[in-house]
């Protein structure tokens, strides 16, 4: 029996690297639909569910991306809500890819070293990545500052990773130097989760730094977000720091997110979504 994979992308186009992926972790078809909302999802489930037995529902899984985490977010629920019985499929939740992202870059760092109890700043963490990094990080003991370049942005996304998740992360607003030299102020990791091809953090502004002991940046368009590391690096060492580049991410996010939906298509009852697929990405590095 085929195996069938329904990308549901809240996006007008649905994501090609999603697409390819998801033949990569061993669907045999990827069935993607655009603009995928609440109101619309149902029938689509109502495909998925309805089709096959019991024993075969294993071969039919969900996958839900676009660039909005929150769409997604929603989307899930709407999707689950569905679900009743036996009459339900496996799914996961990878919105702009932030949970493998984020997942896999948080689990290559608490690999190179340990977080607990130290200060990290996630600059420009508004976004879906940044997000999700912040609360993989507080899971681990880390003290975690969010920044944006506007505070109500920064203080808008803390409150919502302490409502869904009860996650305690500080909102700071960093829009000039002296803004960025206070949010780094004792702090031992930065990681940067801004926009492609947008430069957060001058190399003469850690080089230096008598706290910085990591740093990972995943954007992988020049210029970087933290001048002065590779998108190669995977634990290099740079001025006495250990650094992470988007494509030294980019192996284990891959790995990652191709893992996920082959598991999928185990049983009909999978569910990944940000803390789980987290616990996948450590315990590929075991």
């Amino acid at each position: 029996m085929k195996k069938l994979l329904f990308q549901l992308d809240t996006d007008p186009l649905p994501s090609a690297f999603d697409t390819v992926v998801g033949y990569d972790g061993g669907a045999d078809h990827v069935i993607p639909y655009g603009n995928v909302a609440p109101d619309n999802v149902e029938a689509i489930v109502d495909g998925t569910i309805f089709t096959r037995s019991p024993k075969e529902k294993k071969n039919t899984a969900i996958f839900i991306g676009g660039s909005d985490l929150a769409a997604g977010e929603r989307l899930l629920e709407v999707v689950q809500k569905r679900f009743f019985t036996e009459f339900r499929v496996s799914v996961m939740l990878d919105s702009n890819g932030s949970n493998t992202t984020a997942a896999a870059a948080v689990a290559l760092l608490c690999q190179a070293r340990p977080v607990t109890d130290k200060r990290v700043v996630v600059l420009a963490g508004t976004g879906p990545v940044g997000q999700r990094a912040a609360l993989f990080l507080t899971r681990e003991g880390a003290r975690v500052v969010l920044t944006s370049r506007n505070l109500a942005r920064a203080e808008q996304a803390c409150a919502l990773l302490d409502t869904r998740y009860g996650a305690e992360v500080t909102p700071t607003q960093v829009s000039d130097d002296q803004s960025m030299d206070a949010a780094l102020d004792n702090a031992q990791i930065v990681f940067a989760a801004g926009a492609a091809g947008v430069q957060l953090l001058g190399e003469t502004r850690w080089q230096q730094h008598p706290t910085i002991e990591m740093l990972a940046d995943v954007n992988a368009t020049p210029p970087l977000g933290i001048e002065g590391i590779k998108m190669n690096d995977k634990g290099a060492e740079r001025h006495g720091k250990v650094t992470f580049g988007a494509i030294g991410l980019g192996a284990l996010k891959l790995r990652l997110h191709r893992t996920c939906v082959a598991t999928l298509f185990t049983d009909q009852n999978q569910l990944f979504d940000a803390e789980s697929i987290y616990a996948v990405a450590k315990s590929l590095l075991k």
